[in-house]
Protein backbone atom coordinates (compact mmCIF):
# COMPACT_ATOMS: atom_id res chain seq x y z
CA UNK A 1 0.00 0.00 0.00
CA UNK A 2 2.98 2.53 0.68
CA UNK A 3 4.63 1.78 -2.16
CA UNK A 4 1.42 2.42 -4.30
CA UNK A 5 1.89 6.06 -2.82
CA UNK A 6 4.96 6.89 -3.37
CA UNK A 7 4.61 5.80 -7.26
CA UNK A 8 1.47 7.83 -7.09
CA UNK A 9 3.18 10.87 -5.38
CA UNK A 10 6.08 10.16 -7.89
CA UNK A 11 3.31 10.40 -10.41
CA UNK A 12 2.10 13.67 -9.07
CA UNK A 13 5.21 15.53 -9.46
CA UNK A 14 6.13 14.00 -12.86
CA UNK A 15 2.65 15.39 -14.57
CA UNK A 16 2.99 18.58 -12.21
CA UNK A 17 6.34 19.18 -13.58
CA UNK A 18 5.15 18.69 -17.31
CA UNK A 19 2.40 21.00 -16.43
CA UNK A 20 4.81 23.70 -15.64
CA UNK A 21 6.98 23.25 -19.32
CA UNK A 22 3.37 23.45 -21.19
CA UNK A 23 2.43 26.59 -19.30
CA UNK A 24 5.95 28.08 -20.49
CA UNK A 25 6.08 26.73 -23.66
CA UNK A 26 2.61 28.10 -24.28
CA UNK A 27 3.78 31.72 -22.83
CA UNK A 28 6.47 31.57 -25.56
CA UNK A 29 4.88 30.67 -27.91
CA UNK A 30 1.93 33.58 -27.58
CA UNK A 31 3.96 36.16 -27.12
CA UNK A 32 6.11 35.66 -30.47
CA UNK A 33 4.85 34.95 -33.60
CA UNK A 34 7.71 33.66 -35.20
CA UNK A 35 8.00 30.58 -32.82
CA UNK A 36 3.90 30.08 -33.10
CA UNK A 37 4.35 29.71 -36.62
CA UNK A 38 7.15 27.43 -36.59
CA UNK A 39 5.31 25.39 -33.83
CA UNK A 40 2.46 25.35 -36.39
CA UNK A 41 4.45 24.69 -39.20
CA UNK A 42 5.78 21.83 -37.30
CA UNK A 43 3.63 19.80 -35.77
CA UNK A 44 0.54 20.61 -37.66
CA UNK A 45 1.84 21.12 -41.19
CA UNK A 46 -0.09 24.49 -41.78
CA UNK A 47 1.52 26.35 -44.90
CA UNK A 48 0.88 29.48 -46.01
CA UNK A 49 -1.07 30.06 -49.72
CA UNK A 50 0.48 28.75 -52.62
CA UNK A 51 3.28 26.61 -50.43
CA UNK A 52 3.92 23.24 -50.91
CA UNK A 53 4.99 21.09 -47.70
CA UNK A 54 7.70 17.96 -47.84
CA UNK A 55 7.48 15.93 -44.80
CA UNK A 56 11.12 14.04 -44.49
CA UNK A 57 10.91 10.98 -42.83
CA UNK A 58 14.36 9.91 -41.64
CA UNK A 59 15.10 6.35 -41.35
Amino acid sequence: MREHYKNLEAEKSYYQEKILEVKEEQQALMSNSEKLERFARENYLMRKPNEDVYVIIKE
